[in-house]
């Protein structure tokens, strides 16, 4: 352990303590409001990981010199935090959205219960399973959004919100196992390991199918009577149609042709950056079918995931050790532990760096990976995507780790039992 280390163990414990501690911060903005603005600032969980990364690169400058620390801030790999960020826009867009809402409305109709409780029961289960195509990020927003208007409100049990966050973190986290390529936890490991979308499907995919379904319907149960129509249908049948452009078919599937190619080229951030550039210029040239993009909670969620990657880049040093020293059992469960505090392809990735780990090793390190995912925000990449798009549903627009954890709960005790079948 070099005091390098040692400082990078340190600031990581302090950004989870930070995590832990938003709501503080919302207090002392109130107390204080000659320094609000910076308490607000500090309260906001996508900042955390991205302020104690700046920590650890200017205490590492104080220490190993500016070189070192510019080498090592240059060396980390930034694609995903890019990718999530320009995957959240293209999905968040107004035609994929409506594209998504009227396929989902179309199922709801057709179901044997309400609509607008199959609309949330679609949101929750259909949605995060179809993460295993179009990457969980993708799922993470358009759930997000899909489910906002009908149980992310003042008007639904702050509890039940906590009940439903849960469920849909750890669906999200769940139900992109059933490909190699579309949850990042998955991701780190498939080449190393030789896990192709026909190895998922078996071994994880359909345990994970199950369990989003149970999941889905408990807590779709326990909203059954708090759930009414969505606003915006209502808005929208309410709307003078010369105010309300009709969608035209050929510019949704255009933007749909943008999503599923930002998600081909997830891997290639120089060509899905530049697709990006020209989206940009799509949404401005038809700006009459747009609403305005989410560059500012896209930019949030990705600084929080750099961050993260920085600060994670510390954490080899003790974290390795101790997952090689697991065997099968108690690495499940210590896997499904330490995603809460590391991020679940972090904690792969380090995985499939130890040599001689055997193939149940291997099987329970990517259970309790995936199934820990939903426990925190800090747990699968998309949380925080889920956070910045969801919070301003709960009360003081926080959503505070502790009810995250408490809501997860169940809905990992059905993931867990399901992958240890």
């Amino acid at each position: 352990m070099t005091t390098m280390q040692l400082v990078g163990a340190v600031l990581f414990g302090c950004a989870l303590i930070h995590t832990f501690a938003v709501k503080t911060f919302g207090v002392l903005a109130r107390r204080h409001p000659r320094h609000a603005g910076l308490f607000h600032l500090l309260g906001e969980v996508e900042v955390v990981f991205g302020f104690w990364a700046f920590v650890l690169v200017l205490a590492m400058a104080l220490l190993a010199g500016g070189k070192t620390a510019l080498e090592y801030a240059e060396s980390r790999h930034y694609t995903e935090p890019l990718f999530v960020f320009v995957v959240m826009v293209v999905a968040a867009s107004k035609p994929v959205l409506e594209s998504v809402r009227a396929g989902l409305a179309g199922l709801a109709r057709m179901a044997p219960v309400r609509t607008e409780l199959a609309l949330v029961w679609l949101g929750l289960a259909l949605v995060p399973l179809i993460g295993s195509l179009i990457t969980e990020p993708a799922a993470m927003t358009l759930a997000a959004l899909v489910l906002a208007p009908q149980i992310f409100r003042p008007s639904i049990p702050e509890w039940l919100k906590y009940g439903a966050l849960g469920v849909l973190f750890v669906n999200v986290s769940i139900g992109g196992t059933l490909t190699s390529y579309a949850a990042p936890p998955v991701l780190m490991v498939a080449g190393a390991w030789g896990w192709d979308s026909a190895f998922m499907a078996s071994h994880f995919g359909w345990k994970a199918a199950v369990a989003v379904v149970i999941n889905a319907t408990g807590i779709s149960l326990l909203l059954r009577h708090h759930v009414d129509a969505p606003p915006y249908a209502a808005a929208a049948d309410a709307a003078p149609p010369e105010l309300v452009p009709r969608m035209p078919r050929l510019v949704a599937l255009i933007h749909l042709g943008f999503l599923a190619a930002v998600v081909m080229l997830a891997h290639h951030p120089v060509l899905f950056i530049g697709l990006f550039l020209l989206f940009l210029g799509f949404t401005q040239a038809y700006a009459r079918y747009q609403d305005p993009l989410i560059l500012k909670e896209g930019l949030l969620v990705g600084f929080f995931l750099a961050g993260l990657v920085v600060l994670g880049g510390m954490q080899q040093w003790w974290l390795q050790p101790l997952v090689s020293s697991l065997g099968p059992t108690a690495l499940f469960f210590g896997a499904l532990g330490l995603t809460a505090i590391t991020d679940n392809a972090a904690l792969t990735y380090l995985g499939s760096l130890i040599s001689g780990l055997g193939d149940d090793e291997k099987y329970m390190l990517m259970a309790g990976a995936v199934a820990g995912g939903g426990l925190t925000v800090i747990a699968n990449a998309p949380n925080p995507a889920g956070v910045a798009l969801l919070r301003r549903g709960f009360n003081d627009e926080s959503i505070g780790a502790l009810g995250l954890l408490l809501g997860a709960l169940a809905p990992t005790a059905v993931a867990a039992a399901m992958f240890l079948q």
